[in-house]
């Protein structure tokens, strides 16, 4: 990348956007830092080249979950803005000792790495205690039993019946329809209750002001051994936050991800090549969060566009917090759940951390991973010597749509664009356009293409497997990558998924 043009450029952006009065001080300086630490990390080598990938802050994760083809991870703590790395996340094969069953955790901190890193570690254990009390095929361990009796001198009885009022709460947003997953949602609830407790011990802290907190999102991934009517169950939670895509009921359900979220924190389902956010933002730039804490008597600052709780934080919803007493009245310990049936149009989830989801939203993302999943094909068949015509993948067509790294670039730079025009950029044409495409083409692909998994090449047969083992690990790298270019300020994780389809 030549370095004269790229000075070039930011120079012509920010004299743009000086003109236009909407933009504050506070935009122009993240254009100006976010293009200066592209200019640091460019280098003369293709975005695309699969050797370039650094292993350091990745992590492959094998389960055992047959609905899952591959699951990866990736790490970075932002060191330009951040001293410490404050997420953690989890993932537990075979939770409850069940087989087909994992659990998947992760976990945003604030204000220093002690509740995240606590919550990541018990909060699992909580849950699977309250799901073994309902759901005998959950079990827990003599180990796990021992450390669940050593919270009961913490949770004691009038700590109970404060959360059988809690747990038993109706939501306001719940369909007409009967709720099959209801009680999985009141554990959700129960178990975030009950880890808000254990945090008031204050284990590791060191502040005398106030101590760490974290938000969190969950995942519980089921396989459904026999052939229910979830469709009529279900159909309707999966969009009950997503009113500008529609989706068709599925045929036949392979699974259940049941799903649990406190704060800015998400994740977003790729289904038929659209984006579903299965989770809600708890942050200040929801109205209804800024109103329940108005009405309670709490304060938002004005010092930033959407304001901070009390002046410190965007998040309105978190588990910790429990040195201010201002602060914690404010941001509650309440999760949103939602419990959505898996198909074989079902094909990745993307767990982030706050990190990417303040620079790229969830329509963005995920055509990023559609493209670069299509690249990466491109440039795996190349290296491995394999002729494009005898794949036959889940993910996404190759016909007609092969982008080069140069349709990745440039899409970067519209990204970073978008970035500091989001109000507007969100419902963009061009974006709905991108995503229909992307619809139009897998749709096609899946009804013409149900043959083997397997990739052949001239050489012998290569193990689907590791080629989505590969997949997963290099897009969350590139995903990081993206959002470090987009100008985020925070720790960011990334999680993805991609799921086994149906043959």
């Amino acid at each position: 990348m030549d370095t004269n043009k790229l000075l070039l450029q930011r120079q012509k952006v920010i004299s743009r956007l000086i003109k236009l009065s909407k933009y504050t001080e506070r935009d122009k300086q993240k254009i100006d830092c976010s293009l200066e630490l592209l200019k640091n990390k460019s280098k003369g080598t293709s975005y695309f080249n699969v050797d370039n990938i650094d292993d350091s802050s990745g992590y492959l994760k094998k389960v055992s979950n047959s609905l899952i083809k591959a699951l990866a991870v990736c790490q970075d703590k932002n060191s330009t803005w951040r001293a410490d790395m404050e997420d953690t996340f989890i993932v537990l094969d075979n939770f409850g000792n069940r087989s087909d069953t994992c659990f998947l955790g992760l976990f945003d901190g604030y204000h220093g790495v002690f509740a995240a890193e606590t919550v990541s570690a018990e909060l699992p254990l909580l849950f699977l205690d309250q799901l073994s009390q309902t759901d005998s095929s959950y079990k827990v361990s003599r180990n796990e039993e021992q450390i669940l009796d050593s919270f009961a001198t913490v949770i004691k009885g009038n700590y109970r019946d404060q959360e059988k009022v809690f747990s038993s709460k109706t939501d306001s947003d719940k369909t007409t329809k009967p709720n099959t997953y209801e009680w999985i949602h009141k554990t959700y609830a129960k178990s975030f209750w009950r880890m808000d407790r254990l945090l008031r011990l204050g284990r590791n802290e060191v502040s005398k002001v106030r101590w760490s907190s974290c938000t969190a999102v969950t995942c519980l991934v089921e396989r459904i051994s026999n052939e229910k009517s979830i469709k009529e169950q279900e159909e309707t939670m999966l969009l009950e936050n997503n009113t500008n895509n529609s989706a068709n009921p599925s045929e036949s359900s392979t699974g259940i991800l049941h799903i649990a979220n406190i704060g800015n924190i998400h994740a977003v389902l790729c289904k038929n090549g659209k984006s579903y956010c299965l989770t809600k933002e708890h942050s200040t730039s929801n109205s209804k969060e800024r109103d329940r804490i108005l009405q309670n008597g709490g304060n938002i600052s004005t010092n930033e566009p959407k304001g901070l709780v009390e002046g410190l934080i965007r998040a309105t919803r978190g588990l910790g917090h429990h040195g201010d007493p201002k602060l914690k009245k404010s941001v509650i310990p309440v999760p949103y759940t939602i419990s959505v049936p898996t198909d074989d149009s079902c094909q990745f989830l993307i767990l982030a951390s706050n990190g990417l989801w303040e620079v790229l939203d969830k329509n963005e993302v995920v055509i990023l991973t559609l493209r670069m999943f299509t690249s990466y094909l491109e440039t795996y068949a190349q290296r491995e010597e394999i002729s494009m015509h005898k794949y036959q993948y889940s993910i996404v067509p190759y016909k007609d749509y092969l982008c080069s790294s140069m349709d990745i670039n440039d899409l970067q730079d519209r990204i970073q664009l978008w970035y500091f025009n989001k109000e507007s950029a969100s419902g963009s044409q061009e974006g709905s356009e991108e995503l229909k495409r992307f619809d139009d083409d897998t749709k096609a692909y899946l009804s013409n293409n149900r043959g083997s998994h397997s990739l052949i090449a001239s050489k012998g047969e290569i193990n689907s497997a590791t080629f989505y083992d590969s997949a997963a690990n290099y897009i969350s790298k590139q995903l990081v990558k993206t959002a470090l270019a987009a100008g985020s300020r925070d720790n960011i994780t990334i999680l993805s998924q991609f799921y086994q389809l149906q043959q």
